[in-house]
């Protein structure tokens, strides 16, 4: 995934951070192989199937009256517009760290030997003179750490929220888990085929799928207020709400009835 700003500004304007390398590295000297997953299917399974899911489920439950907002705007548009927005927001800043990470560590992939293609390598190099295409020779010093796994881990597991706090109807127990299972697990799997296609070094597709996940939860927690608790309805008089918040168990079957996480049904 590379659309995000400063990965187009640090392109045009600098080079990625150049380290030495030993020519005897044999995480280096790897062969170039194809992508298992591209790009483009990354964009299109993450984002646009991302997309496709929270508007139809905001839609549904705006429709089925099951969720409202306190907009006065169109109450679907205002729906939608607060989880994707939320979820577009974390997207950019996850793909942004990502990117300031690549061109300021500047780790060499595992193939970068092959692509750089050098006349003559001995010992430790500061600074080596490659031979290859230079376009190639500086995607390869990009692989701290992997977009694809932050990217993807970011996109599943924001789902993952997203349907535990939507998907509450008692016959989806066990459909919740099951579903979440296999959105965490495709990112997982995103990040092995970078492992396996010589892409990225494991401890870059551990760090990318760390960061993926606390971009996720940060974003959840702090930015959309999508999935946030509400104990309490309002109030007639602040004594009646000081009466509730020291009374929360009176509202657990309430927030158990609606999903695990206390959704109320309020936008």
């Amino acid at each position: 995934m590379k659309a995000s700003l400063p990965f187009v500004i640090m392109n045009i304007t600098s080079q990625p951070y150049k380290r030495g390398i030993y020519c005897q590295d044999e995480s280096i000297s790897y062969p170039v192989k194809q992508d298992t997953i591209t790009n483009v299917t990354l964009a299109v399974v993450t984002i646009t199937c991302t997309i496709i899911i929270i508007s139809s489920g905001e839609a549904y439950l705006v429709y089925s009256k099951k969720i409202h907002s306190n907009s006065t705007f169109n109450q679907y548009v205002s729906a939608i517009y607060k989880v994707l927005g939320a979820f577009l927001f974390g997207g950019a800043v996850s793909q942004s760290l990502t990117d300031l990470a690549k061109y300021t560590i500047g780790r060499p992939r595992p193939y970068f030997l092959t692509v750089c293609a050098p006349r003559v390598c001995k010992g430790y190099v500061a600074s080596i003179n490659c031979t290859g295409i230079p376009s190639a020779v500086t995607e390869a010093r990009l692989s701290f750490y992997s977009g694809h796994s932050s990217f993807g881990m970011y996109c599943m597991l924001f789902l993952a929220f997203y349907v535990q706090a939507r998907l509450n109807a008692k016959w989806a127990r066990l459909l919740r888990p099951t579903i979440q299972f296999f959105l965490v697990a495709f990112a997982v799997y995103v990040g092995y085929t970078r492992v396996s296609d010589y892409k990225h070094h494991w401890s870059d597709v551990l760090v990318g799928l760390l960061q993926g996940a606390l971009i996720a939860i940060l974003t959840v927690r702090y930015v959309s207020n999508s999935f946030k608790v509400r104990t309490f309805p309002q109030c007639s008089s602040p004594e009646t709400a000081e009466n509730e918040e020291r009374k929360p168990s009176l509202h657990s079957n309430e927030a158990e009835q609606n999903n695990h996480i206390g959704f109320s049904g309020t936008v």
